[in-house]
């Protein structure tokens, strides 16, 4: 996971947060967006990352991000926003858009400009946000005459693949797509049963690039593991009920120890908010500096 290689080198001091804030612009029930909440704080937890290096905190728990985003959409022209992916996408049925959802980049760079990020790790398709966040703090900084904003530079990993889901778009909860690696294996197992493919029968040749299975099966096996099975896919014999189950047995393998610790965390909720309280408290150091500049730069005492 690239966020968690980035945790792993010594130079860096990251912020990780949970960004529940910005669940509220399509999650409304409060026990849902509880228990999201609580199983990302989990998965993170159960993948390895040190929260005793880095800070790791629920958005909420900060409110001063909602202030310092007010401050921010005031140097957000309308354009900027109303050709952001996020609203682009869904302008078409503008009765699905609530002002959560256009505002959704201003509190993304609230996010960014009030911990003073130097560099914001992104995807290819998260790009213009962060493109928006620097125009913004570029506004802000030339109002007033200061260097009162960090900008800051995208980190973009060329060779990071989009992870596909099981329709063979990009794999997203909200599409319902989504492999668990965290289920129980019951769960798991029809999952990937779900996986879409072609219907090339059992016996023929098939080419492994273009299966959905395969194509996930790569993100986490070895070199050798794939040669082997995209092998057996050239050969024919090999089936997608085969490849399916290849994919089960990969994933139980692979995260075995994170399932185990998931498990532990999610039994243990005391522990979790402990981690998360002291995060929460970590990153209101460097928010609440932030927010003090940029209160005394427009008046606000």
């Amino acid at each position: 996971m690239p966020a968690l290689d980035l945790a792993n080198d010594p130079d860096n001091d990251c912020f990780y947060f949970i960004a529940d804030l910005h669940s509220l612009t399509t999650i409304k029930e409060a026990s849902v967006l509880k228990e999201n909440t609580r199983a990302v704080a989990t998965a993170w937890l159960a993948c390895g990352l040190d929260t005793s290096k880095h800070t790791f905190y629920r958005q909420s728990d900060l409110p001063q991000v909602a202030e310092f985003s007010w401050y921010l959409s005031c140097f957000t022209p309308y354009p900027m926003l109303a050709n952001a992916h996020s609203f682009k996408d869904k302008s078409d049925r503008l009765k699905d858009v609530n002002a959560g959802l256009f505002l959704y980049p201003v509190l993304m760079a609230a996010d960014i400009l009030m911990y003073d990020a130097q560099y914001v790790p992104v995807g290819k398709d998260q790009k213009q946000h962060l493109e928006i966040t620097r125009d913004i703090a570029n506004a802000i900084n030339r109002h007033v005459r200061s260097e009162l904003l960090v900008v800051p530079e995208p980190s973009i990993k060329e060779d990071v693949m989009t992870v596909i889901g099981t329709d063979g778009q990009k794999m997203s909860k909200s599409y319902g797509n989504v492999i668990d690696i965290f289920a129980t294996e019951k769960v798991l197992k029809k999952q990937i049963g779900t996986i879409i493919t072609d219907s090339i029968p059992l016996e023929e040749p098939k080419d492994p690039e273009t299966c959905n299975v395969y194509n996930i099966y790569k993100l986490l096996a070895t070199q050798s593991a794939k040669e082997d099975i995209a092998q057996s896919y050239r050969k024919g014999g090999f089936g997608y009920g085969h490849a399916k189950s290849a994919l089960l047995g990969l994933i139980l393998d692979r995260f075995t120890e994170e399932r185990k610790r998931f498990d532990y965390f999610q039994n243990d909720s005391q522990e979790l908010e402990a981690m998360l309280k002291i995060g929460a408290e970590r990153a209101a150091d460097t928010a609440n500096s932030v927010l003090l500049r940029m209160r005394s730069a427009f008046g606000y005492s």
